[in-house]
């Protein structure tokens, strides 16, 4: 009797090791297991979109067609020049408009002179003059430049000369004075809008980053 007990002993225990045993192999599951996950399949390696050469430059057709002869000369200044960049001419060109025609409506033209040709600083001389003649004065302030386009580009591939023109819209409130200061032209609340067309030029590869203002035509 004493023999039987123990033999069924014996076997509950390995009955009790063996569960134990699928329990910690199989784990437990409660209520609806998910599916497993299907693994993710292996992604084909994005392609690296490359700048080929002959393909529009965006710094160029952001301001002229693309093919046109604007651009092609656009295109020779950065070969010359690969520093050159279109939107930063651009930005500048707005910054020089505005400090030259401050300076020609002031009659201060000396902190220009250095930005414009020696023919149209003639041409500013004297007509600063024929109003100081006159007896008239300019008050003036600049309000902003509304527009800014390139109207024509040209490259010289034998003197490397550029030249960019460049269509102005910019708005300012002027007033012209006599000798006894009354006001015989403009309104000093009213703004007025100018347009101006200028053409800069330049030798591309020199180390000076000036541009001359060398033509006007408002």
């Amino acid at each position: 009797m004493e023999s039987t007990l123990i033999e069924l002993l014996v076997l509950a225990g390995i009955a009790v090791f063996l569960i134990l045993r699928l329990k910690s192999v199989l784990g437990t599951r409660e209520g609806f297991e998910k599916p497993p996950l299907a693994r993710p399949e292996p992604r084909s390696p994005q392609r690296k979109f490359e700048v080929i050469e002959g393909s529009p430059d965006d710094d160029i057709v952001a301001y002229v067609a693309e093919g046109s002869p604007q651009a092609q000369a656009l295109a020779a200044m950065k070969r010359a020049e690969p520093t050159f960049h279109v939107a930063e001419f651009v930005q500048g060109a707005r910054g020089a408009y505005e400090m030259i025609l401050m300076g020609f409506e002031t009659g201060e033209l000396d902190g220009i002179q250095p930005f414009i040709s020696d023919e149209i600083f003639q041409s500013f001389v004297d007509a600063v003059s024929a109003r100081e003649d006159q007896g008239l004065t300019i008050e003036a302030e600049f309000i902003g430049v509304r527009e800014t386009a390139i109207a024509d580009a040209t490259f010289d591939t034998a003197t490397s000369t550029a030249e960019i023109t460049v269509r102005f819209v910019g708005e300012l409130t002027s007033v012209v004075r006599n000798r006894e200061g009354e006001v015989v032209e403009g309104d000093a609340k009213s703004v007025k809008r100018q347009k101006d067309t200028w053409t800069f030029a330049r030798q591309m590869g020199r180390d000076d980053p000036n541009w001359l203002l060398v033509a006007t035509d408002a």
